[in-house]
């Protein structure tokens, strides 16, 4: 078992492949790995015998998000590369830019949790510098309104246990609570109610 420092100040991504690796590998085969290029998924196969979670250079926050996609990915979507999506890469017209950040707002909802737990700062990822611009604060107010409705529901089961591996190791209070998610947006409790019945 890795131990953290008290207060740890630094956030490694060494730290995360073996935090991972400690949480889920004897159930679920799966490797956090640091990769050169794009991030990507990786199922088994004949010269891998374990799923590999590939991020892109070491970044600490491209670990956190490509957990999040595979924390929201079930056991069927698991079986294939990238999940079985067909990714549209940087470029996006409005429209598809929509379309991307609607199957966003989940895992980016599970990624600020995860954030939340490490002590780390979370920013949406619109990921479409070079295509058409949306309202990127529309975007953050869905990813939040998930992150109120996961805190009010519950989180699945390998949701909740990288959170709390993750406060365990970096000392951050658990159970999270939503007073924890920073947002500048004014939200009245019924409209998100009636934002989420429809989510």
């Amino acid at each position: 078992m890795i131990e953290s420092k008290h207060q740890p100040k630094q956030h490694r991504y060494q730290d995360l492949i073996e935090l991972f690796h400690q949480t889920f590998y004897a159930q679920y085969q799966t490797r956090l790995i640091k990769g050169d290029d794009e991030p990507i998924y990786l199922p088994a196969d004949h010269r891998n015998p374990d799923h590999r979670i590939v991020f892109a250079h070491g970044y600490y926050a491209s670990a956190l998000h490509e957990i999040s996609h595979w924390l929201v990915a079930g056991r069927e979507r698991r079986k294939h590369e990238d999940f079985g999506y067909w990714y549209q890469p940087d470029g996006r017209t409005a429209e598809q830019q929509t379309v991307f950040e609607t199957v966003e707002v989940k895992p980016q909802a599970i990624e600020w949790l995860l954030c939340v737990a490490a002590g780390f700062d979370f920013n949406v990822s619109c990921d479409n510098l070079s295509g058409e611009e949306t309202d990127r604060r529309v975007f953050e107010h869905n990813v939040y309104l998930r992150v109120v409705y996961l805190l009010e529901h519950g989180l699945s089961k390998r949701v909740g246990q990288f959170v709390t591996a993750l406060a365990d190791f970096y000392q951050t209070p658990l159970p999270l609570t939503s007073a924890q998610f920073v947002y500048d947006g004014l939200i009245e409790k019924d409209h998100i109610e009636k934002e989420l019945c429809c989510a």
